[in-house]
């Protein structure tokens, strides 16, 4: 544990990737471009579903389960999704293995066991989801269906990244049926609003709410709406994305509903989804050269405990009082763990829970026996504090409420500092180059200057923001008419 992390400035990409294995969040598996989560990466996976889940279900939205493979014919049906995906999809051909006679001891595919049509491992649900709503709905008193699922997915990604880009990934997507134009849009604002206060609320991380440009949009969607964030090192990242996708896929599936007067029109859908990216997320917004930094909202163990002693009889004593303590932090429902393994010394756990990111440390010796105190140190700061024991509940409510609200300034603070309008290609060209971060520029509306712009710079239209102010003005490369400043910037 006592290895030092390559600093951020001297390698972001390489920094990442250490605490990524040194925090004991995931490491690459056998399999190229698949990661294994462990179980400290998993444990902060599961307080975010388990606090998205329940907003889901706040906002009226049930838990499913559908197959993870989807026949090639019902893949094909919505041809913009089908195409959007094809490049990135697997696809199972045969059902059975057999002994290869020319390699004993070796398999291979038998060639009798060919499937009469291909299955796609799922790169998203929509095919398989909206051919099942087609038996579930046949009048108006059947919608709206709000339905989401956890699980995962396969995109053949050729260059990944643990957690940020990776050939299966973890996540849910939420898909549901409308009976009107209305209220299917209704719905897509909702949850990308959903998305933004889980973000900004337990992960910490402000986000900008804005629209897709029609090229960066999700194949077979009428419109995305999403919510961007800016990372330490100046790259934007998508954290989640909500779609209008209209009546596209009911049309493929020739999904249709009776209406109270007796006509037949078809459903309006939406679908809409985050994924074990955010913990990349996570990890790119908050932490230092000293590893990970976690908001308290999320973090697996919020307070650790860690006993210094000399001898067995030090360590009985310290020990009963930690025990008091963490029952007592525990009646508030703070997450604590007592850190009593007597193979380690005190230095070794410091720096451990440092590089993993626990927001409190609680250090007790034999002089806070006598009086009465504890050593708190604040991961994010790295602060320390002489705190009277019986006044410790109340200091760690405090002190877990502060750190979550003052990582999040810091976070806004960076980002704003980041946001640079431009006026000109070739100021765009210098600020995307250097400093980075977001690059408010005006664009023309085509996709010829977004593309143009994308290959010159690799940067691309991150989002038209949400009540976005209208402003006459001149395209950053065309130099044709606009009416608003877009974001851009190079992004994840």
């Amino acid at each position: 544990m006592g290895s030092k992390l390559t600093s951020r400035k001297a390698d972001y990409s390489k920094w990442y990737n250490e605490i990524v294995v040194t925090a004991d969040l995931a490491e690459n598996s056998a399999v190229r471009g698949c990661m294994i989560i462990k179980p400290y990466g998993y444990a902060i996976w599961e307080k975010m579903q388990a606090e998205l889940d329940k907003m889901f279900k706040a906002t009226g939205h049930e838990n499913a389960y559908f197959p993870l493979f989807v026949p090639k014919s019902l893949f094909e049906a919505e041809e913009k999704n089908a195409e959007g995906f094809a490049k990135e999809c697997a696809v199972v051909t045969h059902y059975r293995l057999k002994n290869d006679e020319k390699n004993p001891g070796k398999l291979m595919v038998d060639p009798a066991a060919k499937l009469e049509e291909e299955l796609v491992v799922r790169p998203t649900s929509e095919a398989v989801i909206w051919n099942t709503y087609k038996s579930w709905i046949q009048s108006y008193r059947d919608l709206p269906i709000l339905i989401n699922q956890w699980a995962n997915v396969v995109r053949w990604e050729m260059r990944t990244r643990l957690f940020l880009r990776t050939a299966e990934f973890l996540w849910q997507e939420g898909h549901t049926a409308h009976a009107t134009r209305a209220e299917a849009l209704e719905e897509t604002k909702l949850m990308n609003q959903v998305y933004a206060d889980f973000v900004q609320n337990y992960m910490a991380i402000p986000v900008i709410q804005g629209t897709k440009t029609a090229s960066e949009r999700f194949a077979g969607a009428e419109e995305t709406y999403c919510i961007e964030a800016l990372m330490q090192d100046g790259k934007a990242l998508q954290a989640g994305t909500s779609h209008f996708l209209g009546q596209n896929f009911a049309k493929a599936f020739d999904v249709k509903y009776a209406t109270s007067e007796g006509g037949l029109e078809y459903v309006w859908a939406t679908s809409w989804g985050v994924s074990t990216r955010l913990i990349g997320a996570l990890i790119m917004t908050h932490s230092d050269d000293n590893g990970l930094v976690l908001p308290p909202n999320l973090a697996p163990i919020q307070v650790v405990i860690i006993p210094i002693y000399k001898g067995e009889e030090q360590q009985i004593l310290i020990a009963e009082a930690a025990e008091k303590i963490k029952l007592s932090l525990e009646s508030k429902n703070i997450r604590v763990k007592f850190d009593n393994r007597d193979k380690f010394k005190p230095g070794f756990k410091f720096n451990e829970y440092e590089l993993k990111g626990v927001p409190l440390r609680i250090a007790i010796g034999p002089k806070d026996l006598e009086n009465g105190t504890l050593e708190i140190a604040r991961r994010d700061t790295l602060s320390k504090t002489v705190v009277s024991q019986d006044k410790i509940v109340d200091f760690v409510q405090e002190q877990l409420k502060q750190m979550q609200g003052d990582l999040f300034d810091n976070a806004l603070k960076f980002r704003e500092e980041n946001i640079t309008e431009v006026n000109d290609f070739e100021e765009f060209k210098h600020v995307i180059e250097g400093q980075g971060g977001f690059v408010s520029a005006h664009w023309d509306g085509t996709n010829e200057s977004e593309e143009a712009i994308k290959k010159a710079t690799k940067a691309t239209i991150r989002c038209i923001p949400l009540n976005n102010v209208e402003e006459e003005g001149k395209c950053v490369f065309s130099g044709k008419p606009s009416i608003q400043r877009v974001l851009f910037a190079k992004a994840y």
